[in-house]
């Protein structure tokens, strides 16, 4: 047998880093997770390099910041031609596979709400010209809803294998809807609201839907994920698989036992759910906004006691089946021969408010509860800290999987090995950055276009900057953890922000891509 390790990357969608039990949840159990923390490292402090789906999915396949590797917001696709890890580790002999959520490309049809030119039928209007037949459409749920015969053509962005969910909640689309056509037949009279089980809730997206926990998409990708695993138990040829829950990202469509496994009453209330002392317009904005009685809600938005803590009750059942779909799946890694030499990781693509600041979901404010998400890391060969305090960024993860597989990567890498930092617990970095380019238009940051923003996150401090505003956000992280004083204007915080402006300076120079690197001297 090869003594190189294999790799299960879990991830899920829209979970915050303080909600699971290892982390400290003073209600939600997650005993199989945390099962993969306590035989490995917890990094207390792993941020995303971008709080959206598709921008921060890329930064993790290409170990390259959103503004390096393409996809800046949700609607833009990773091109074709990107080196991924996963590339790598395919060229390396690897297996490779994605199970679930891959959002490398658009899942709807919807229009972008930003200006912008004729991309779809004129080639010449961006900066990049589109290369004559490219068609970013292969998640598109729509396609495979509409063409039986629609798959994705391995390789895919170094996944040889790929079953794939394309929505979220209980109408998850792609391999998975299609399967749910073949076994249930009129599958639609079970999902979505009209056709709901009752319930007293009051959230327009808390959804008790009729489809039966074991069609679900969480079980659905638990045992395709264990097929997988199962097909190469004899295999000498390691493997990497990405197990991607689209759960527990709204709308809150937890089946069965799970809808009612937790009761909002069990739920507790931030601190900050009171707001901030000195919050920018854009944070104010926010905090007074309310969605319209009954509206599906899909961006940031401010929500009431009762609202918070059902989103929080039905998050936490969502999870639970993620919690139990990874215990099945480690039984089945603990079965297989490659069982002492594979890697087991956890993390989520961004966060969600949950409640922080009278606030749900996510949206162009880099607040922590968005900003930090779940790293976990656990090798059977080799021992690690149990907790770690390193500055951690998604774009590390491929970076380090390389690292440990003795795979070799490519020039443009910007993510960081972490292997000393799982040994020791040793810093990595000094600061890291956070990029968010929004992709809604709000007035208040000007010209009808969205909030651009910059963080730098220090062990002590955290600074955000928006593009063309004098008001920013400044924290400091050991006084105030529940980032409730902004110090943007306070005197005594003058030098800190003065200091911090040159760290992100040098690390927005740093941000620049390397690659390609000259062939010649002119």
């Amino acid at each position: 047998m090869s003594d190189r390790p294999s790799f299960v990357l879990f991830m899920t969608d829209q979970q915050r880093a303080d909600w699971l039990g290892c982390a400290g949840h003073p209600v939600l159990e997650t005993p199989n997770i945390d099962a993969i923390a306590a035989s490995g490292t917890r990094f207390v402090n792993g941020f995303v390099a971008h709080p959206i789906c598709m921008p921060n999915r890329a930064s993790l396949l290409t170990c390259r910041m959103p503004s390096v590797n393409g996809v800046r917001h949700n609607g833009l696709s990773l091109p074709l031609d990107s080196n991924t890890f996963v590339d790598c580790l395919r060229r390396a002999g690897y297996a490779t596979g994605l199970i679930g959520k891959g959002h490398q490309q658009p899942f709807s049809d919807m229009s972008a709400r930003m200006q912008r030119g004729e991309w779809d039928t004129d080639p010449h209007t961006e900066a990049r010209l589109v290369p004559p037949g490219t068609v970013y459409r292969d998640e598109n749920a729509d396609r495979w809803a509409a063409d039986p015969d629609h798959d994705i053509e391995p390789p895919y962005y170094g996944f040889d294998h790929f079953d794939h969910v394309s929505r979220h909640g209980d109408g998850s689309g792609g391999g998975h809807e299609r399967w749910l056509r073949e076994h249930l037949g009129e599958y639609e009279r079970l999902i979505g609201p009209e056709n709901q089980l009752p319930h007293d809730f009051v959230r327009p997206d808390a959804i008790r839907t009729a489809l039966p926990e074991e069609a679900y998409s969480t079980a659905w990708i638990r045992d395709r994920a264990i097929d997988f695993i199962e097909a190469r138990t004899e295999s000498d040829r390691p493997f990497f698989l990405m197990v991607s829950f689209p759960d527990p990202h709204h709308p809150f469509t937890p089946p069965g036992k799970y809808w009612d496994m937790y009761s909002p009453d069990d739920m507790s209330l931030p601190a900050s759910f009171v707001g901030m002392e000195g919050g920018t317009p854009l944070y104010e904005m926010f905090r007074n906004r309310r969605p319209e009685p009954g509206a599906f809600r899909g961006a940031l938005e401010r929500v009431d006691e009762r609202e918070a803590t059902e989103a929080m009750a039905l998050t936490a059942g969502m999870l639970a089946m993620v919690d139990d779909a990874i215990g099945v799946i480690r039984g089945a890694i603990g079965a297989s021969a490659q069982a002492d030499k594979t890697v087991q990781i956890y993390t989520s693509d961004h966060g969600d408010m949950m409640g922080d600041h009278g606030l749900m979901l996510k949206g162009p404010v880099n607040l922590d509860g968005i900003l930090k998400v779940p790293f976990l890391w656990s090798d059977p060969q080799r021992p690690s800290v149990a907790t770690s305090d390193a500055l951690v960024s998604t774009i590390d993860i491929g970076a380090t999987v390389l690292a440990r597989a003795g795979a070799r990567g490519f020039n443009g890498i910007q993510g960081i090995d972490l292997t000393d930092a799982l040994a020791t617990g040793s810093p990595v970095r000094d600061q890291l950055v956070v990029e968010h380019d929004g992709h809604v238009p709000i007035p208040i940051t000007g010209d009808q276009w969205p909030p651009r923003i910059r963080t730098l996150v220090t062990p002590e401090w955290k600074m955000s900057v928006y593009l063309d505003q004098d008001w920013g956000e400044l924290f400091n992280r050991d006084d105030d953890p529940q980032e409730m004083r902004n110090l943007w204007d306070d005197p005594s915080a003058r030098d800190v922000r003065a200091e911090l402006t040159w760290l992100l300076s040098h690390e927005l120079i740093r941000t620049v891509d390397r690659s390609p690197l000259p062939i010649v001297l002119g």
